[in-house]
């Protein structure tokens, strides 16, 4: 005995089927269930970390740093492992992306960082990194 092959089902009916029709949304939210714009807390995370950007830390050569939280754009160092800054620039490199849809287009690339590597054949190498220092603050060991 064979089973008799069903015709394939539209997606409406497969969603009205599995209870998820076009009138379903209606029932999961009622009026005295207001929500919060979770834009309320984006806008915040945004002017959180727009003010970390902005705030200078005055770097020299042979300082400890690490990234800012939310700040690492890079792959190395990684969050919560120090770098030295081998130098500071006068005048900064400009990354040459010429995609200005790119994040790395014209960041300003003010200071070079000392870091080991830590896996891959390179790994306990100290490599020298250009970056952006307003991505960077002081290490502390709490860090960790």
């Amino acid at each position: 005995m064979t089973a008799k092959k069903l015709p394939p089902l539209s997606s409406r009916e497969l969603l009205a089927k599995i209870g998820l029709d076009d009138l379903a949304h209606e029932t999961l939210l009622f009026d005295d269930e207001p929500l919060d714009s979770p834009l309320d807390d984006l806008a915040a995370a945004l002017r959180d970390r727009f003010h970390s950007l902005t705030q200078a830390t005055r770097l020299q050569a042979g300082d400890v740093v690490a990234w800012k939280p939310g700040l690492r754009n890079r792959r190395w160092p990684n969050y919560g492992k120090p770098a030295i800054v081998v130098e500071v620039l006068d005048t900064p490199v400009y990354d040459a992306e010429k995609d200005s849809g790119n994040p790395y287009f014209r960041e300003p690339l003010d200071i070079a960082l000392g870091v080991f590597i830590e896996d891959g054949p390179h790994r306990g190498d100290f490599m020298v990194w250009h970056v952006d220092s307003r991505r960077l603050q002081t290490w502390t060991s709490e860090e960790l």
